[in-house]
């Protein structure tokens, strides 16, 4: 062997060994990832999922307005009725003794308003009479007056004549004063009997209501009660019995609570697609009517998420559906075409030009959202605009599809830095 050729072989193993030493230092320092690259979607869907059960679009909860015992149920669980049908009786006696008892009042204020007006009659004929009796006094008077001016007769005629035209007078004002208080206690009897035929009004509308009938028509879906149970009439803080509820069939919704993070997103009249635990090889396609305005009230004492009420009406529903089944629906929030899209947790915040390298929690003035682009071993970050949430995806804008792109773990990308060296794991 020459000795040039011994040379050329020393030289390329110098090199080799230089190279692997390089690179085995390099492939040390780097840090382990998940790679993976960002991926076109030619329609890209975010949606928001929720679970419920379901309800009539107009349905009525029956109680009672009578308090008694159950007579008479004839209806059952599942019964189609009519509105204006039976639907249960309250054991009417005590309700019908009132009114018989408010009606016996009535007749008797009838009577007491009678007398009282005969009274108003007999003081207006006595203050008439009084009336005419005082005139004739004064008449008198004054022809004693005359008489007496010609002195044709004593003083003492005149005195009595005028003492009895005042007497007279006097007479007139009592009889009026009586006039007025057997008006008063006429009217007051007149109040008395419309009084009493309010109470028996009242007592009359407690007899018809001991006869429960159907609001709407539809179907009876829940029974809480049977023939010989007390029903009771809610007072204050305490709710009354409700006996049964009736729904109409015809149109059904799908309620179902919706996480706070979520609500912002959700709008009347999305599309919506609905699953039934009793039917899952179904689709039900529905639309939303409704979103709560506030959260639903808390229940207990530990913190949680709010979660606030939507309705979505579905659009061809099954006759054999009912309320009460729950589902879980998929509400359609958004939806774009030929986007990129990369993994969700691929997205992070970093500091702006003037802050440093920083975590994914916080969304400070300076920190902007971006990725982790990687080129020949060196993950570079780079901003990108963020657009809908699909599934664990996300639209971005600002790289190109195929873009290598460091996916994972959620660990390492939290404190991943500009420039670092990378390696797939």
């Amino acid at each position: 062997m020459s000795r040039r050729r011994v040379a050329v072989i020393a030289a390329v193993t110098g090199a080799i060994l230089l190279m692997a030493l390089l690179f085995g230092r390099r492939g040390a320092d780097a840090v382990a990832v998940e790679l993976g690259r960002a991926e076109s979607r030619d329609v890209f869907r975010s949606y928001v999922s929720a679970s419920g059960e379901l309800l009539a679009e107009r349905y009525a909860d029956v109680g009672s307005s009578v308090m008694g015992r159950i007579v008479e149920l004839p209806v059952a669980e599942g019964q189609s009725v009519s509105s204006g049908d039976l639907l249960a009786r309250v054991d009417p006696v005590q309700a019908r003794s009132e009114l018989e008892a408010a009606e016996a009042a009535i007749r008797a204020l009838e009577a007491d308003a009678r007398s009282a007006r005969e009274l108003v009659d007999s003081a207006r004929a006595d203050l008439e009479l009084a009336e005419a009796l005082a005139r004739e006094a004064v008449a008198n008077r004054q022809r004693l007056q005359a008489l007496f001016d010609q002195e044709l007769i004593a003083a003492s005629e005149l005195d009595a004549a005028r003492a009895s035209a005042e007497s007279r007078t006097a007479q007139v004002a009592a009889s009026r004063a009586a006039v007025n208080r057997a008006e008063s206690g006429a009217e007051a009897a007149q109040r008395r009997v419309a009084q009493a035929r309010a109470q028996a009004d009242r007592a009359r509308d407690l007899v018809e209501k001991t006869a429960i009938v159907a609001p709407i028509s539809g179907v009876v879906s829940r029974l809480q009660v049977r023939e010989g149970e007390m029903v009771v009439i809610g007072i204050q803080n305490q709710p009354g019995t409700v006996l049964m509820t009736v729904s109409d069939l015809a149109e059904l919704n799908a309620e179902v609570l919706v996480a706070e993070a979520d609500v912002l997103r959700v709008e009347v009249g999305q599309e919506a697609t609905v699953t039934l635990e009793a039917l899952p090889e179904r689709r039900f396609r529905g639309r939303v009517t409704e979103v709560g305005a506030s959260a639903l009230p808390q229940t207990g004492g530990g913190v949680a998420a709010r979660e606030f009420r939507v309705e979505i009406r579905l659009e061809e529903p099954e006759p054999g559906l009912r309320p009460g089944l729950t589902c879980d629906a998929e509400i359609l929030v958004g939806e774009e075409r030929d986007v990129v899209v990369v993994p969700l947790q691929a997205v992070v915040l970093r500091g702006g030009s003037e802050g440093g390298p920083g975590g994914t929690g916080g969304s400070g003035g300076n920190e902007e959202r971006g990725v982790f682009v990687v080129e020949d071993g060196i993950a570079q970050f780079t901003p990108v605009e963020t657009g809908i949430i699909g599934g664990l995806d996300i639209e971005v804008r600002g790289i190109e599809v195929g873009t290598e792109i460091v996916i994972g773990p959620y660990q390492v990308l939290r404190d991943l830095e500009d420039g670092a060296a990378v390696a797939a794991r």
